[in-house]
C-alpha cells in the first residue's frame, strides 16, 4: 500500500511518477523497496488520469456524506444515456484492473 501512497504523494506534489522518484520517496520513509513492485506500479499508472480516478473514487463518499444530495444525483444519473454509462464503466474497470494488479 505504501507504493500507491508514494505515487499519490508524488502526484499531489506535482512531481513526475517515475521509478526513481518512487524509490527515493520510499527509501526516505524507511521502506525496503521492491524494484519489481515499483516497476509494476509505474507501468499500471501509465496513461491513467489520477485526478479522474480520485474524483470517481471520492464521489460515493460525497454522496454518502450528503444524503440530501442523493435524489439530485439519482435524477442526474437517470438522464444520462445508457450507452454513455456503459462506456464510462468500461473505462473505470480498465483503470481499476491495472491498479488491482498491484495488490495481487
Amino acid at each position: 500500500m505504501e507504493y500507491v501512497y508514494a505515487a499519490l504523494l508524488l502526484h499531489a506534489a506535482g512531481k513526475e511518477i517515475t521509478e526513481e522518484n518512487i524509490k527515493n520517496l520510499l527509501q526516505a520513509a524507511g521502506v525496503e523497496v521492491d524494484d519489481a513492485r515499483v516497476k509494476a506500479l509505474v507501468a499500471a499508472l501509465e496513461g491513467v488520469n489520477i485526478e479522474e480516478v480520485i474524483e470517481k473514487a471520492a464521489m460515493p463518499v460525497a454522496v454518502a456524506a450528503a444524503p440530501a444530495a442523493a435524489p439530485a444525483a439519482e435524477a442526474a444519473a437517470e438522464e444520462a444515456p445508457a450507452e454513455e454509462e456503459e462506456e464510462e464503466e468500461e473505462k473505470e474497470e480498465e483503470a481499476l484492473a491495472g491498479l488491482g494488479a498491484l495488490f495481487g
